[in-house]
């Protein structure tokens, strides 16, 4: 039986395709969203989602821009007949010193992981009060919006903590119609955005070249860096596990979008294995090396 319609931005891979799977595995049905450079792989999401038992259909759209949000959303209440969830997952990573950081892509950063995660929560919540069954929106913050946990962050970290204030707020409107807004906020995991920021973090405090961000190279650099940064976040975890999955968010967000979380709202899960506890000095240190 369908537990109802999720939507779930920049699901062509990383934690959104860990998501997209994991509701379909609880039962609903997918609808995917990516760029339409990215139509490759969010087709082959589609694949491993029909799989599991449920209808799945992919739908292009740049989540910054609130007329193909609108006609996003529309087309899925088309082909499914409503919206039941809606994971605002979609972001782009960003690192570089403060005072280096271009206005131009301060707001590159804003427009994907704040404007595009309201756009989605608006117009979500729109379709949602005109179905009049409540419903379940969900939107992604990251640790570095929790706490400022790495140096060269802070257009990220601004986002991030954007997508909080603004989760609360719709909380505390949206709830009159039954619907629930909560956000999750992991720390690095094993997934594409997160070695993406450390790539730029290393750019930016001057660990790699700036042509790095173009060298093939990279990629070998990139695995011994995350390695690095994987042990470094086991020994300052509290948990045996030390470093997060992306099956950990899902997980998570799978919860928030089911019937048993009727009552939670204006929530931001912390998904970091207890690292906000620890002091970050030594490992800010150890990146700076």
């Amino acid at each position: 039986m369908s537990q109802g319609t999720a939507i779930v931005t920049g699901s062509a891979q990383g934690i959104g395709k860990a998501i997209a799977l994991n509701l379909s595995r609880n039962g609903f049905n997918v609808a995917l969203n990516d760029l339409p450079s990215e139509k490759a792989k969010l087709d082959m999401v589609l694949n491993e989602v029909v799989l599991t038992g449920v209808q799945c259909r992919t739908y292009m759209a740049d989540v910054s821009n609130e007329q193909e949000v609108k006609a996003m959303i529309l087309a899925v209440v088309s082909d499914f007949g409503g919206i039941d969830v809606m994971v605002a997952n979609a972001g782009v990573p960003y690192a570089q010193k403060f005072v280096d950081t271009p206005a131009e892509s301060w707001d590159h950063t804003f427009a994907v992981n704040t404007r595009g995660v309201f756009l989605c929560y608006k117009h979500a919540a729109i379709q949602m009060i005109a179905q009049g069954r409540g419903g379940r929106i969900i939107g992604a913050s990251a640790i570095q919006g929790v706490q400022a946990v790495w140096p060269s962050a802070t257009a990220y970290g601004a986002s991030a903590a954007a997508t909080r204030g603004l989760t609360q707020s719709a909380a505390l409107e949206l709830g009159a119609h039954n619907i629930t807004v909560n956000a999750y906020a992991p720390t690095f995991v094993d997934a594409a955005l997160g070695h993406q920021i450390v790539k730029d973090i290393d750019i930016s405090i001057g660990i790699l070249p700036e042509q790095s961000k173009t060298n093939e190279i990279v990629n070998i650099y990139l695995f011994f860096s995350w390695l690095l940064l994987s042990f470094r976040e086991i020994a300052r975890c509290p948990l045996p596990q030390g470093i997060g999955q992306r099956n950990d968010v899902a997980s998570v967000v799978a919860y928030l979008a089911s019937k048993e979380a009727r009552f939670i709202t204006g929530q931001c899960v912390s998904i970091n294995g207890g690292l906000v506890m620890t002091q970050f000095d030594e490992m800010i240190v150890l990146v700076q090396v």
